[in-house]
């Protein structure tokens, strides 16, 4: 019951945006480099941000960095939505932001230094990949949707790592959200707001779970995407283009712009083999080394990767970068 009472305040909260948007037009406008070609609200994703309220409501005495965290990303996003802002103040605020969840996850006092610094790499790389690869319909709620149904199932059947209630908040919001976004015709898009704040929830699931477990396979559970974004953002410095601005060379983009692939379909495609990935991980988990896991996983993630350039090239496609 408490879960449906949750959906039906996200829903109306969700309404409510749309109203607030549609008044101080928080829209977003196609461009050359979208993958969209009509006007719709921005900034649905914030529906992430009301969750993690709703929740910390009722858990103030243990969620405050956490919150703390979230609610810091998801306002200089929001705003970065409305008005650019310079890489500089965005990656200073998530700098901020992860040390508070690093500080409540006890990082700085059981991991070397050397580690910490690897962990803020990636928990920074992490955030802005998932930014990146939040480009069609469907695609950050469905990925997330399978991403918190991966751990929800390790926190209930393999390793009890924080309170389940945690996990479905996110997950509710992103059914709420997929039931305005994905659509044909999209009625909002997350905007930076979204893909940064769940991004951000992600990471500090998957953190704790990697510190209770004492195992980095968990990593994996965002697999998919990591093989995305790394992969084009090496493809573009051999083209030798700023990695920083607007392209079109995401796998999925060449798909759903390129060969008009329906948006929805692709996005499916991407949930799907994550999906693999994750039964492969939790399968594998404690039965095969660490070391040999990753390659296992990742190779393929490549192979499949490696059809992009093969599309590319079938039809001499010049993709607009």
């Amino acid at each position: 019951m408490e879960y449906t009472i949750l959906g039906i305040v996200l829903m109306i909260l969700m309404l409510l945006y749309f109203r607030v948007a549609d008044r101080f037009n928080i829209i977003d406008k196609p461009n050359q480099r979208s993958s969209h070609t009509e006007i719709t609200l921005r900034g649905g994703g914030i529906i992430f941000w009301f969750s993690s309220l709703l929740y910390f409501v009722q858990h103030i005495e243990n969620n405050y960095f956490f919150f703390t965290g979230i609610t810091l990303v998801s306002l200089i996003s929001f705003w970065d939505d409305i008005r650019s802002l310079s890489n500089k103040i965005r990656i200073a605020m998530h700098f901020l932001a992860i040390t508070l969840i690093f500080y409540d996850l006890g990082l700085f006092l059981s991991v070397e230094i050397w580690g910490v610094v690897v962990a803020y790499i990636l928990a920074i790389g992490l955030i802005n990949a998932y930014n990146f690869m939040d480009g069609i319909n469907g695609i950050t709620g469905l990925y997330t949707l399978t991403v918190l149904a991966a751990l929800l199932y390790v926190n209930t059947k393999v390793q009890l790592f924080i309170d389940g209630s945690f996990i479905k908040y996110g997950m509710i919001a992103s059914l709420v959200f997929l039931f305005f976004n994905y659509r044909k015709k999209a009625k909002c898009f997350a905007g930076d707001v979204g893909s940064i704040a769940i991004a951000f929830w992600i990471i500090y699931l998957i953190l704790k779970l990697i510190l209770s477990t004492s195992s980095l396979i968990w990593l994996l559970f965002l697999a998919v995407y990591g093989v995305d974004a790394v992969c084009t953002i090496l493809h573009r410095l051999y083209l030798k283009q700023n990695i920083f601005e607007a392209h079109r060379l995401h796998l999925y983009q060449i798909l759903s712009n390129e060969y008009k692939i329906q948006h929805r379909l692709v996005s499916l495609y991407y949930a799907v083999v994550q999906v693999g990935v994750s039964i492969v991980v939790i399968f594998l988990y404690k039965k095969v080394n660490d070391f040999i896991l990753f390659p296992i996983v990742i190779i393929p993630l490549l192979l499949i990767y490696s059809i992009k350039f093969y599309l590319i090239n079938k039809n001499n496609l010049r993709v607009t970068v």
